[in-house]
C-alpha cells in the first residue's frame, strides 16, 4: 500500500512561490519538503505542461484558453510576476522539465491530471506516456483526477501505479462503487469542508485518506483528530509546525 508523507507542497509551494513552477518545486524542495503535488494540462499540440486553469489568464495576464495554444506560445508567457517582482520572467514548465526537477531534488509526487475539457482519455495518455519513460519510483507517485475517465485511463496503462481519488465538494452517490471499480490507492477530499462523517465513511475504505487544501494548523489538528492521515497544503512549513507527528 502507497504512504506518502504526512504533509504535501500543494502546487509546489504556492505559499512562497508561483504554482505549478520548476521554481515552486525547488522552493519545497529547500523547505524539506518530501513529496509535492502539481497538476498537467495539455497544449493544442499535445505538450503536458503544470497548469491549473483551463484560461491563461490568471496567471500569465493573456487571455485565452490552454487547449487552444501551442507550447512554443505558451512557453514564451510570463507565469512568475502576478505572484512577486522576483518571479518576473518564470515561464510555464512542460511535465518532462518537471519530472527532471522531482528527480534532481528527490522528491515524490501526486500528479493530478487536470484535463481542459473533452480531453479527459488523450490527457490522461500522454501525461502517463511521459512518465512512463521517466519515472520509475512507484513509492513515490500518485495519479489523481476529479476526472474518472483519467483515472480509468490510468488503470488500463499503468495498473500498478498508486491512483488517488479526488472526491469534490459534492460526493457522487456512487463514489464507493468508483473508488473499487479504479482501485484507488487514496482517497483525497476537501479538507476544508468535509464533515467527520464524510472522512469516517472515507476511512472504511481502508485507504490513506488525505486533505486538500490545508493552510490552517487549527483544521489539520482537528481533521487528524478524526483520522486524516496526510495534507495537500500551500504553506507545508506551517502545517509542519502545528502538527503532531505520526512518525
Amino acid at each position: 500500500m502507497l504512504f506518502p508523507p504526512q504533509i504535501i507542497g500543494h502546487r509546489g509551494c504556492a505559499a512562497y512561490a508561483p504554482e505549478n513552477t520548476l521554481e515552486g518545486l525547488h522552493t519545497a524542495a529547500d523547505m524539506g519538503v518530501e513529496w509535492v503535488e502539481f497538476d498537467v494540462k495539455l497544449t493544442k499540440d499535445q505538450v503536458p505542461i503544470l497548469f491549473h486553469d483551463e484560461d491563461l489568464e490568471r496567471i500569465t495576464g493573456v487571455s485565452g484558453a490552454v487547449a487552444d495554444m501551442n507550447y512554443e506560445d505558451i512557453r514564451q508567457l510570463d507565469a512568475g510576476s502576478w505572484f512577486g517582482e522576483s518571479f518576473i520572467g518564470v515561464g510555464i514548465p512542460t511535465l518532462e522539465q518537471a519530472v527532471d526537477v522531482l528527480i534532481e531534488r528527490n522528491l515524490g509526487v501526486n500528479v493530478e491530471i487536470k484535463p481542459c475539457p473533452g480531453r479527459e482519455k488523450e490527457t490522461a495518455e500522454v501525461a502517463l506516456d511521459v512518465l512512463s519513460g521517466i519515472w520509475d519510483d512507484h513509492e513515490r507517485l500518485l495519479i489523481s483526477s476529479f476526472q474518472h475517465v483519467c483515472l480509468e485511463t490510468a488503470l488500463d496503462m499503468a495498473a500498478d501505479w498508486a491512483r488517488g481519488f479526488l472526491l469534490p465538494e459534492e460526493w457522487p452517490e456512487n463514489w464507493r462503487e468508483l473508488a473499487e471499480y479504479l482501485q484507488v490507492s487514496t482517497v483525497n477530499l476537501d479538507g476544508r469542508i468535509c464533515t467527520r462523517e464524510q472522512v469516517e465513511q472515507a476511512l472504511e475504505l481502508e485507504k490513506p485518506v488525505l486533505a486538500y487544501t490545508i493552510n490552517d494548523p487549527d483544521r489539520a489538528r482537528f481533521l487528524q483528530s478524526w483520522g486524516v492521515d496526510g495534507f495537500f497544503s500551500d504553506a507545508p512549513d506551517v502545517l509542519q509546525d502545528g502538527l503532531f507527528s505520526v512518525h
